[in-house]
């Protein structure tokens, strides 16, 4: 409860001199004669008492808080100023109770305002913040999105290539196999022409006038050199099986010493003058993986540390070396070519974005090496400075 209601009133705050002054001037004409308005101590506060005066208590819960001093040729007539203005006092004492209860009410009005609006504001930062985790994992979504996005036209754009590959490997093994069969051929036809020479005896001339001596030598020569010549194209088709991955699971167990091989081999046929690949691999566990795609991985680093170099316009070396711990494998990749300036050292990871001139690249390299890596649980970094050459690590942890 406020203590409006329990304190107790002193006349000079009820009564201030303004109304004091009002009072006393209709009072004086109501009694005939002075009068004066005392506290409860007996200190005047208004008018002048006069000689013989009556002294009234002024009351107020029980207790005098003052006293009306004044002559009347009519007691009733003081009395009844005194009643008047004990009325005014009461009247001033509801009034100030009044205002004091619509002050408390307006100001707990006010703190209850107060504190829902720190609720509602409280709420407001709980919204804003939960907004923004939203905010945060839609955009975190929509990023695992692009990549999956992205990583499903790697992968179709390396069935295409596996496709393409199968088809190729089908149509030139058909024709290798009729040359074989028919240098084979040829090559007993030539074993009949020295059993000719040796069943004519010493009937020479015309085996000598056709010169059959140099054809049967220079046509075993010709025939160890296609031989050669097949058994390379057999090879590159073979390689070009095993990098593309048409023969394999979609899963297995596979050796990286081996994918860096075939990488590089594809890679190396390609090589221009003054460029070598030198391969330092040490024993490695089996990684469950996707084959084709770990070969695309090594072949994109591989022929981008080949761009390098020629970019650099000077000869140069491809270092490849891997290592295992018990942490997981390790693989670097270093070129001594033009390397990255700082900017594009930066976006280097970012699909699209390519130093090479117009035509000459898309930006996807490094973006599916990166895309291939994570779908592994691994990591990729680069170290690069300008002119200084570009490293490649790649590391796939060990499986738990």
């Amino acid at each position: 409860m406020s203590q409006a209601f329990d304190r107790e009133w002193q006349l000079g705050e009820l009564l201030d001199g303004p109304l004091l002054e009002q009072f006393g001037a209709n009072l004086r004409p109501l009694l005939a004669s002075d009068l004066a308005i005392t506290d409860a101590a007996g200190h005047t506060l208004w008018g002048i008492a006069p000689p013989g005066a009556q002294r009234l208590p002024l009351i107020l819960e029980l207790e005098p808080i003052g006293y009306l001093l004044g002559q009347a040729s009519d007691s009733g007539r003081l009395t009844a100023a005194r009643n008047l203005l004990q009325m005014q006092l009461r009247a001033e004492v509801r009034f100030r109770m009044a205002s004091t209860l619509h002050l408390e009410a307006v100001a707990e009005d006010f703190e209850s305002l107060r504190r829902e609006h720190a609720r509602l504001s409280e709420s407001e930062a709980r919204y804003k913040a939960l907004s923004e985790e939203l905010e945060e994992r839609v955009r975190k979504q929509v990023a695992v999105l692009e990549e999956r996005q992205q990583m499903l036209y790697q992968a179709e754009k390396l069935a295409s290539v596996g496709q393409l590959a199968a088809g190729m490997a089908h149509e030139i093994n058909n024709p290798l196999g009729f040359v074989r069969s028919n240098l084979s051929t040829f090559k007993k036809y030539l074993e009949k022409l020295g059993e000719l020479k040796i069943a004519l005896g010493t009937d020479l001339a015309a085996w000598k006038k056709l010169d059959l001596d140099f054809v049967l030598e220079d046509g075993v020569d010709l025939l160890q050199e296609c031989t050669k010549g097949l058994e390379r194209i057999a090879r590159i088709v073979a390689d070009l099986k095993s990098f593309s991955n048409v023969d394999r699971a979609s899963e297995e167990f596979t050796d990286l010493n081996d994918c860096l091989q075939q990488a590089a081999g594809i890679v190396e046929k390609q090589l221009p003058a003054g460029i070598d690949i030198q391969l330092d691999l040490l024993p490695l566990p089996r990684l469950i993986c996707l084959p084709g795609h770990i070969n695309q991985l090594f072949f994109n680093l591989i022929r981008n540390a080949m761009l390098a170099i020629q970019d650099a316009s000077r000869p140069g070396n491809i270092k490849i070396s891997s290592e295992a711990s018990e942490a997981g494998i390790a693989i670097r990749i270093h070129d001594d070519g033009i390397g990255m300036q700082p900017a594009q050292l930066e976006r280097a990871f970012e699909p699209f974005y390519t130093t090479r001139p117009v035509g000459a690249g898309v930006g996807l390299g490094l973006s599916t090496a990166r895309n291939i890596v994570l779908a592994h649980s691994g990591r990729i970094t680069l170290d690069s400075q300008p002119d200084g050459g570009t490293t490649v690590s790649i590391f796939f942890p060990a499986p738990p």
